[in-house]
């Protein structure tokens, strides 16, 4: 492999994506044909889409699999859910080691330009261009926990529910795994009686932030780790704007990108 490859799949993480990558066998009864591109090599190439914003056809040649390869593996890894299921395994490893603080959680969105396919609406904060969103809750610390898309114009508060019920249930140091955060905070986007109810329900503690009552000074004490959270995200160049016409392309990335802020966080 070339040193851009190892730097951006260093062993520690191969080893990880082992665990949830699926097993190709080729099979060529008539014998010949070209040897199958290696796993790592692809995977290598997507993390370079995912971190530089580049297009699949300006792929460097430096990874070795041609752009056509690399996407028939993208596309065949995210049918099989490969990046929700590395996305846990990084849970895991973090619960194990501690490093996952349940006892408050944060929930927070943001918007961004979408050019065509399903899941898309107009941003009510970008002069109705069409647009599509990315939720996210975060532990105590910022690590991301679950992440979600929708269209620009679904409310924060429709989200909630199944960004919430997405949370996996994560092991620790002690105990059994566990799937619900102590409290959780949240924006005035948040704030309807049903939503409270519903999370009181599910043994959580509701802190949103009332409408008209609730300063931001108050309300940022605790919401700052989401916001900062969201500011890594733009280091995944590729959601600056959504280029990916099928939902469950887009929302691949975003999946990468929190899981490499996990990663980090597992190697530091």
């Amino acid at each position: 492999m070339t040193r851009l490859a190892e730097r951006l799949v260093p062993d520690e993480l191969w080893e990880l994506f082992r665990r949830v990558v699926p097993e190709t066998v080729v099979i060529r009864p008539q014998g010949g044909g070209r040897r199958r591109s290696g796993d790592r090599e692809c995977l290598a190439a997507i993390v370079f889409v995912a971190t530089s914003g580049c297009t699949w056809r300006q792929l460097p040649s430096v990874f070795g699999p041609a752009w056509p390869t690399v996407y028939r593996r993208f596309a065949r890894w995210t049918e099989a859910r490969v990046w929700a299921r590395l996305h846990r395994v990084f849970l895991d490893e973090l619960g194990a080691h501690g490093e996952l603080d349940r006892t408050r959680f944060a929930a927070d969105s943001v918007s961004g330009r979408a050019l065509k396919g399903q899941l898309t609406g107009p941003n009510p904060t970008d002069r109705g261009k069409s647009g599509s969103k990315i939720h996210l809750v975060v532990d105590r610390t910022g690590l991301p926990a679950s992440v979600a898309i929708s269209a620009a114009n679904t409310h924060d508060s429709v989200a909630l529910q199944p960004l919430i019920a997405s949370i996996p249930p994560v092991p620790s140091r002690r105990g059994p795994r566990r799937r619900r955060p102590a409290k959780l905070h949240g924006d005035n986007g948040y704030d309807y009686p049903h939503l409270r109810r519903w999370l009181l329900e599910q043994g959580i503690t509701p802190h949103i932030a009332r409408r008209g009552i609730d300063t931001s000074q108050r309300l940022g004490r605790h919401r700052w780790v989401v916001e900062r959270t969201m500011s890594w995200l733009p280091g995944c160049r590729r959601l600056h704007r959504r280029n990916e016409r099928k939902p469950e392309h887009f929302l691949a990335f975003p999946a990468i990108a929190t899981s490499l802020i996990n990663y980090r966080r597992l190697t530091k």
